[in-house]
């Protein structure tokens, strides 16, 4: 794609915040940025769900209805789409208090509508195709009703059914087919093409990007560590990576495991240190990403042993960028991302032994990974966004 002269947009960029800050933050920071710094005009649109903390408890009760059609942001996205002729809507997340009411807004005025997909959530309830220590496409296969059964959204019947209500009502109002949508991968683009009203010719592939901070160390000079950079959950596959590193320091000579990270997990995890006397592993609790990037940036491989299918790691790209390989599971977007003997090298996802046969088998490919990176630089996504955004219906 080579690069032109694309029209410098007015882009309203609409997101909701989690309580916990995630990737999906990340790259909303990075697009206005980017966007900014190639003559766009760009408003953000968010909300926080923070704010469910100090709400009234009337305004709880009725978080079931503005999670389904929120009036507030319905008429606050139609005033800022007028006052400021934006161009373009384009938004990363709705839940839960901006909610589906900003697609029917930017429909009203006329104006087109960019989704970009982080999650499985339009298929799975529980977004992750995710249950019971298993991948699970039975709403997908079977339908959202599968959803209930299992209690898939935040363990609650209850809410499972609330949230399966909010998806089949858009469903039905068809304005699912009326969105343009960016997928982070060819696999995310497979999946979200089985809801039968989305058309193909409105749906785009466009990774993440990162710009490189940190300076490339040569693999001679980094230290003799691996690192592991995410949440402390099962999800996360981090007690199949304590196990490995167990059997690995028994073996004798461990690489030290760098842990950077909190979650549900985080006692579990020192108490296994503990119980298992470990030396090699050093948890480091919560690290920002800049100070994250660097000790990636010093280690011989990101680690990332996942048990779901995962949108699109931010530290996949962020490793690429400083030369930094990874060690992957061989499902989903990280089996996509990650390119045997090039990018890193994939094991098994439900395997501890094939892990640690791969950190055994670990070499030198700085070189190989740095020629891969460019595929994830800002210039190369500035030219895939604005081609959408041309393309947009």
């Amino acid at each position: 794609m080579k690069m032109k002269n694309y029209k410098k947009r007015k882009v309203l960029i609409v997101h909701n915040y989690y309580q916990i800050p995630g990737g999906e933050d990340t790259v909303v920071a990075n697009e206005k940025k980017m966007l900014e710094n190639y003559g766009h005009d760009v408003v953000l649109y968010s909300r926080n769900n923070s704010e469910l903390k100090n709400m009234s408890k009337l305004k709880l009760v009725g978080l079931p209805l503005t999670t389904l059609f929120n009036f507030r942001t319905y008429q606050e996205v139609r005033k800022v789409i007028s006052d400021l002729h934006i161009d373009i809507v384009h938004i990363h997340n709705t839940l839960t208090l901006i909610s589906p009411s900003v697609y029917y807004a930017a429909r009203s005025m006329n104006i087109p509508i960019v989704q970009t997909i982080h999650n499985f959530r339009m298929l799975c309830p529980g977004a992750t195709f995710y249950r019971d220590g298993h991948i699970c496409e039975d709403c997908k296969t079977y339908g959202l009703n599968c959803a209930v059964k299992h209690s898939c959204y935040r363990g609650s019947k209850v809410q499972t059914l609330a949230c399966i209500i909010n998806m089949k009502l858009h469903r039905m109002y068809g304005i699912y087919g009326k969105l343009n949508y960016i997928c982070l991968t060819e696999f995310n683009k497979e999946k979200l093409l089985s809801l039968k009203q989305i058309n193909a010719d409105k749906v785009f592939v466009k990774s993440n990007f990162v710009e490189r901070s940190e300076p490339v160390t040569p693999f001679d000079n980094r230290e003799n560590q691996f690192v592991f950079a995410g949440r402390l959950d099962k999800l996360k596959g981090i007690e199949l990576l304590f196990h490995a590193w167990k059997k690995i320091e028994e073996n004798g000579n461990a690489p030290k495991l760098v842990i950077c990270g909190t979650g549900p997990m985080e006692e579990w995890c020192k108490n296994y240190i503990v119980e298992n006397e470990l030396i090699s592993i050093k948890m480091l609790g919560f690290v920002t990403n800049t100070e994250v990037r660097k000790i990636i940036s010093i280690s011989k491989a990101l680690i990332l042993p996942t048990k779901w299918y995962e949108g699109f790691p931010m530290t996949i790209i962020e490793a690429y960028s400083v030369g930094t390989p990874v060690i992957g599971s061989d499902i989903g977007n990280v089996g996509n991302l990650v390119q045997e003997g090039i990018t890193g090298w994939k094991f098994r996802n439900d395997s501890m032994e094939n892990l640690v046969d791969k950190v055994y088998a670990f070499e030198n490919i700085v070189d190989k990974v740095l020629e891969k990176a460019g595929q994830y630089s800002e210039e190369r996504n500035y030219m895939t966004l604005s081609y959408i955004y041309e393309n947009a219906k």
